[in-house]
């Protein structure tokens, strides 16, 4: 069973990926950790990418689905795969539906975590980080006990700049440009699922693996 799980910003995706993941015993696909593991482990697609990551432009699609095949091509992916962070706009969804064709594979399900704008906005702006120790809180979900200093090492709590909410709606219009097609794509291809995602990580994850026959 190869998934896709989408959401905007906030929504909880690559938390509820992981989770369902454990859940099911599927294999967690993250985009960002295959070009990291490509990195470190100097593969031939990890070069070429390093080489545009290192100007800055964006990873050519065809690199990125040559990366996905290969993951998802290993032994611990033969029960399947959940793939968080890709695709991310509709040619590289379409790339990638010809390129798993291409070896008799097939995108299941696609698990759409929907969250309103105002509580993405709420989740997003309401989070800080230790300067010292880089652990998250949340101003209203987990707050520090001791106001402006870290739970765990008493360092000064501070809002990365891309936690303001003008940086959070800048982020949000992007994804909605961007990301938000892929949801009518997959709706018209009769494999997507919408799930609420407000609530606890253990409720959002119940509700996935139920819609999921998990």
């Amino acid at each position: 069973m190869y998934i896709i799980f989408l959401g905007a910003p906030g929504a909880g995706k690559g938390t509820q990926a992981a989770e369902v993941a454990r859940k099911l015993k599927l294999v967690h696909i993250a985009s960002g950790d295959l070009f990291r593991q490509a990195l470190e482990q100097g593969t031939e697609l990890g070069i070429k990418a390093k080489s545009y990551m290192e100007r800055g432009v964006l990873v050519p699609n065809q690199i990125t689905i040559e990366m996905v095949l290969e993951r998802i091509s290993a032994p611990d992916s033969k029960r399947g795969a959940i793939l968080d962070g890709f695709p991310r706009n509709l040619e590289q969804a379409e790339a990638l539906d010809k390129a798993l064709s291409r070896e008799d594979k097939a995108i299941d399900k696609v698990v759409y975590i929907k969250v309103s704008e105002e509580e993405l906005l709420r989740r997003l702006s309401g989070r800080w980080v230790c300067r010292q120790c880089q652990t998250p809180c949340h101003a209203t979900d987990s707050p520090p006990r001791v106001p402006g200093r870290c739970d765990r090492c008493g360092g000064e709590l501070y809002q990365r700049p891309d936690d303001t909410e003008e940086s959070i709606r800048k982020r949000l219009e992007v994804y909605s440009v961007e990301t938000a097609p892929l949801i009518d794509y997959y709706r018209r291809a009769g494999k997507l699922l919408e799930i609420d995602g407000v609530g606890g990580v253990a409720e959002v994850a119940g509700k996935i693996t139920a819609a999921l026959g998990g």
